[in-house]
């Protein structure tokens, strides 16, 4: 069977300068590719800045991301695209397809073609995508992934817009059912809309062979709490933190980087927390599996998620988790073996839950034998049978 070509449109793929940046997008796409079944370029957007200075924060890591790049073995271009920081989320969408349009023709002239553009993020990828289908004559289909439609639509321009690209484009997909219905309530047709969730790296997050020895390394000594996500108010980084004030006796590493860092260590040093909270700073994604595997649980206290990937990368290294009950947080732990969720988002109900988990602590073997089925194979079946029922092969 001919693969499929595909145009594969997102401003949240990773780069040099943002490794960790949407990873999930990448994974899905390496084992789509993988399967021989399809092809891609990759037009990865990154938002225009003049200069590379460090004493510009996370805007310079835009200017520091590559024109062209190779990952995994294949190519992604990073053309630039102008922003409006801060009051632009309106005109967002407009400028990307502008942007973009001369990008696309310029692929085209150069011989490339395309089946369909697999846009992901709904806000402003999955509307410029809209708009580039059409300019272009190509089906596009968008995947919804968290914020973009469980926050953005809140805002009346962006929700007429997205509920446009609802509209307009040949096919949605939502990394969970809570998602999912958040389309329908949009206005999506059920049968538009289908679910693929996210795997994990079974080979690479698993239980690691020394367990004693990385705790050694990283000088923990008593039960282990992990918190992995960026340094951001919405990942609930400072409940957690809190909640370590009614856990006496555990400690609590967090990887992440982010803006709210200052507020964060300034935080621990005030609650007096210092000697059993540590932030670890961003961590490159290989060096996880070993975080996860030294600590005895994982909290996840977010007040937003799509299908929380840090989750199952946990529970595959075999460590369980304690979420709160979001989105959908419940359709990832859904035994024992893989954790609690706990009701109350805030300090007094994570550490509800933080002891929840361990008067009834899984084995680590079970809770690894939990994650293992959630692979990446369903979720590249599913993709496979969408795009050719899209472009009717």
């Amino acid at each position: 069977m001919t693969p499929i070509r595909l145009l594969t449109f997102s401003t949240l793929f990773p780069h040099e300068a943002r490794p960790n940046q949407g990873i999930f997008v990448e994974n899905r796409l390496r084992h789509l590719l993988a399967s021989g079944e399809a092809t891609t370029t990759v037009l990865a957007p990154v938002p225009w800045f003049p200069s590379r200075s460090a004493r510009f924060g996370d805007w310079a890591l835009n200017a520091r991301a590559p024109a062209v790049e190779t990952r995994h073995g294949f190519e992604i271009r990073h053309p630039r695209f102008p922003v409006i920081p801060k009051i632009g989320m309106s005109a967002a969408p407009w400028l990307l397809y502008r942007a973009m349009v001369p990008q696309i023709a310029r692929l085209l002239a150069e011989g490339h073609r395309f089946d369909a553009i697999d846009a992901h993020y709904f806000y402003p990828d999955g509307v410029a995508a809209a708009w580039l289908g059409r300019r272009f004559g190509l089906p596009v289909v968008i995947t919804a992934r968290g914020t973009d439609v469980n926050l953005i639509p809140q805002y009346r321009v962006p929700r007429g817009l997205i509920e446009g690209a609802i509209r307009d484009a040949s096919a949605l997909i939502t990394v969970s059912a809570a998602l999912k219905q958040v389309l329908v309530d949009l206005g999506a047709p059920d049968d538009k809309v289908t679910v693929l969730r996210n795997g994990v790296e079974t080979d690479l997050f698993r239980p690691p062979a020394d367990r004693a020895a990385i705790r050694s390394r990283l000088n923990l000594k008593g039960p282990t709490l992990i918190s992995v996500g960026g340094l951001i108010e919405r990942k609930g980084h400072h409940r957690t933190i809190e909640a370590m004030l009614q856990l006496p006796g555990f400690e609590l590493i967090i990887a992440g980087e982010g803006p709210e860092r200052g507020r964060l260590s300034a935080m621990i040093e005030t609650l007096g927390l210092g000697d059993r909270v540590r932030l670890l700073g961003p961590r490159p994604h290989k060096e996880l599996p070993d975080l996860y595997g030294a600590a005895d649980a994982s909290v996840l206290a977010s007040s937003r998620e799509g299908w929380a990937n840090v989750l199952l990368e946990s529970m595959a290294c075999g460590t369980p988790v304690a979420a709160a009950n979001i989105w959908g947080n419940p359709e990832v732990v859904q035994a024992p073996a893989a954790g609690v969720i706990y009701e109350s988002n805030t300090p007094d109900g994570v550490a509800a839950g933080v002891r929840q988990l361990f008067a009834n602590l899984p084995l680590r073997t079970a809770t690894r034998a939990y994650a293992e089925p959630f692979s990446w194979d369903a979720t590249t079946a599913g993709q496979l049978a969408l795009f050719r029922r899209v472009i009717g092969r």
